[in-house]
């Protein structure tokens, strides 16, 4: 019999099973996230279900996170429930200002090589890039996890993606994300494993996976999983088998790419950033859980600071993925520096990319925005546009007031 993917592996694993691709598992979870997005809706679910206690607090984690802080008296309401419910349960939560859950799964050391985590919003595949399978689930699945700490999965069909060579100068991991989405489309891998290896993975660093990993549920993917070649991890790598079988594989030649952009109102119409240079931007947007890390925010500064500063007429909102983001950019200055270009800071959250709270995009206006989706109406106002593209691209267009080439700007 034919050997196993890493996907397939991990699934045997949690559900006592030999699990292949196709094959319907229940699996022990072993960590799990709600959001305010998702959560209350969970606790309906489990309330109607009969639910009394939770299966096991310590594997449960709740952020406040999609609005932060909360706009509205009755998100405020839904706010103080989920509060009032961990607290009872004994659930670790994180409050408005924390930050983005996905950053704190990571930073929490929740998601590690093996694991099974699963959280109540898609970009849950994020934690994949340390080499777990991370998925998201729906609201009801959240419950039945509250209750019984498991799940029911269907095994995917993985998708090899070999990554080879090294980033060029002015070139970013966000950029080998929408070249990935240009070639598998929006749909390509509706519910099947993108598996990450190859050459370039030892050099390639975890926040560049990151970026990977939560990318992959744009090309549909169930989840977004990474060798783990030399990761400061705790736990046993999962490597796939010698002769694992893939549905489809795809090689991305790091060498040969250029800055991209991805232009609304789809997340894999993508171009060369070249292609559209010139086009006119009012709103620039540094943050989510794609593009809101420090080293985002550095390799923006620097473009800014080569640059001369932020246009005239260009609103720069920045929104640091966690706390712990937010505290090293302001002790090492990089805070400071995009203050006094006129950015606009945000608290620390998911709130303007989707547009339920924060920096919203007036009528008519582009944004260019390190975000993983650019649907229409995404930020919050139908009528704006938004362009996708890495945190270096995005300063670029900051300081021309329209799309730039990064590359420009390189020290």
């Amino acid at each position: 019999m034919a050997g196993k993917t890493i996907s397939e592996k991990i699934l045997s694993a949690k559900s006592g099973r030999n699990a292949r691709a196709g094959d319907v598992v229940v699996c022990s979870v072993d960590h799990a996230l709600g959001t305010d997005g998702s959560t209350p809706m969970a606790l309906d679910y489990f309330a109607a279900m009969g639910g009394r206690r939770v299966f096991d607090p310590s594997r449960i984690v709740f952020a406040l996170d999609h609005y932060a802080p909360a706009p509205s008296r009755a998100t405020a309401q839904l706010h103080q429930r989920m509060r009032d419910f961990a607290a009872l349960h004994g659930i670790e939560l994180w409050d408005v200002g924390e930050g983005i859950g996905h950053q704190l799964m990571v930073e929490a050391g929740h998601a590690a090589p093996g694991r099974l985590v699963v959280g109540a919003d898609s970009h849950s595949v994020t934690y994949g890039a340390l080499n777990c399978f991370a998925t998201g689930i729906g609201s009801s699945d959240l419950a039945a996890v509250l209750m019984c700490g498991e799940i029911w999965l269907r095994v995917p069909e993985s998708i090899r993606v070999t990554l080879t060579g090294s980033l060029p100068s002015g070139v970013y991991a966000k950029d080998a994300a929408l070249a990935l989405a240009k070639v598998l489309g929006a749909d390509g891998a509706n519910y099947q494993a993108l598996e990450f290896g190859g050459p370039a993975l030892p050099s390639f660093p975890l926040d560049d996976r990151l970026v990977l990993s939560n990318f992959a549920v744009e090309m549909g993917a169930k989840n977004g999983i990474f060798e783990n070649a030399g990761l400061p991890a705790s736990g046993a790598a999962v490597g796939p088998d010698p002769d694992a079988q893939y549905i489809r594989e795809v090689t991305v030649s790091l060498d040969d790419l250029t800055p991209q952009v991805a232009l609304p109102h789809q997340v894999d119409r993508v171009v060369a950033g070249t292609e559209v240079a010139g086009t006119a931007v009012q709103m620039v947007y540094l943050g989510t859980c794609t593009g809101g890390r420090v080293r985002d925010f550095h390799q923006a500064r620097d473009v800014l600071r080569s640059g001369g500063g932020v246009a005239r007429g260009v609103q720069l909102a920045v929104a640091p993925a966690s706390r712990k983001v937010l505290e090293t950019l302001t002790s090492d200055g990089t805070l400071a520096d995009f203050i006094a270009m006129g950015a606009v800071v945000l608290t620390p959250g998911c709130g303007s990319c989707c547009g339920t709270c924060g920096a919203i995009p007036g009528d008519g206006v582009n944004v260019i925005s390190t975000a993983n989706r650019n649907f229409k109406g995404r930020m919050g106002n139908s009528s704006a546009a938004i362009y996708l593209a890495s945190p270096a691209s995005c300063a670029a267009a900051a300081v021309k007031g329209a799309i730039a080439d990064p590359r420009e700007f390189a020290s």
